[in-house]
């Protein structure tokens, strides 16, 4: 919880992976809030409170998943709405003209999009919810020690650019500093 509460106020893109990655870790232990408890928050240097939050915390969210039918696959609506939040400030972004850096990162970025929705065949899925998942499957091949090709991390060099920018803007909006 803490860890999701410093990054959702620092990189909120950092904050969505972190939040998908714990999605697939609840699944991991079933959405059994005994079982996290037990053999995942047990595992953390936490004093006895911390614990105990972190575990509610973390109950609360497989609870959350058993009733949105999201213990096999998806995303919580939490996760859903934050990305519907990113979306919106990124069609901003790009309909301000004071925007041009976050411009030119965006059409760089989209011939990559465009080929990753053609591939993966979520042409009706949200253009920032493909780069998610080009960053997130990035992130688990890269825990499993596998080869991510020089097209692959070409993509994603030009996706995490535009990603950063869109949390840099994020930050600004919240602090009430973003001029659109």
């Amino acid at each position: 919880m803490k860890i999701a509460k410093q990054l959702k106020d620092t990189n909120v893109a950092e904050y969505l992976l972190y939040m998908w990655q714990l999605e697939d870790t609840l699944r991991a232990y079933g959405c059994d809030a005994d079982r996290v408890r037990e053999e995942y928050v047990s595992r953390f240097d936490l004093d006895d409170a911390e614990r105990f939050e972190e575990g509610e915390w973390l109950a609360a969210l497989c609870q959350m998943m058993r009733e949105e039918g999201k213990t096999e696959r998806g995303h919580l609506q939490i996760n859903q709405g934050t990305l519907s939040l990113l979306t919106d400030l990124h069609l901003q972004l790009l309909q301000s003209t004071k925007h041009p850096f976050y411009s030119a990162a965006y059409y760089k970025a989209l011939p990559f999009i465009v080929e990753l929705r053609s591939r993966n065949g979520h042409t009706d899925m949200p253009e920032l919810e493909n780069c998610f998942e080009l960053m997130y499957g990035t992130m688990l091949l890269r825990l499993q020690k596998k080869a991510i090709s020089k097209e692959t991390q070409e993509a994603i060099t030009h996706v995490s650019h535009l990603l950063a920018l869109l949390a840099d803007a994020w930050r600004k909006e919240r602090a009430g500093t973003l001029e659109l």
